[in-house]
């Protein structure tokens, strides 16, 4: 049966994938791309890839489609790393503070 309507549509030219989509999710190749299970976010970045969010795992179809889309993006972010030597440690991020003026004062 055709989904319509749904929020996350496998099909559009975008760069956030969604959980009906997970074999697109490419670890480490931009910094753009996001894919959505549930309410968990897996964002990724060229160094690094951020997880946050949170999500549920009922004993559901639902559930069980949910889990496997964690499991294949779990799955493809070990293989990118262990595709390439890896560094030691990447560098910390770190950002300069910009002192603004203050709009209240």
């Amino acid at each position: 049966m055709p989904k319509t309507g749904a929020p996350h549509d496998p099909d559009r030219s975008s760069d956030t994938r969604s959980e009906a989509s997970p074999v697109r999710f490419a670890p480490f190749a931009d910094d753009a791309a996001v894919q959505t299970i549930g309410g968990l976010s897996v964002e990724n970045g060229r160094d690094r890839i951020a997880i946050h969010g949170s999500l549920d795992l009922a004993r559901d179809a639902r559930g069980l489609e949910r889990a496997r889309a964690l499991a294949a993006a779990f799955a493809a972010i070990v293989a990118a790393l262990e595709a390439a030597p890896l560094p030691e440690q990447v560098a910390e991020e770190s950002r300069s503070a910009d002192t603004v003026k203050n709009p209240f004062a």
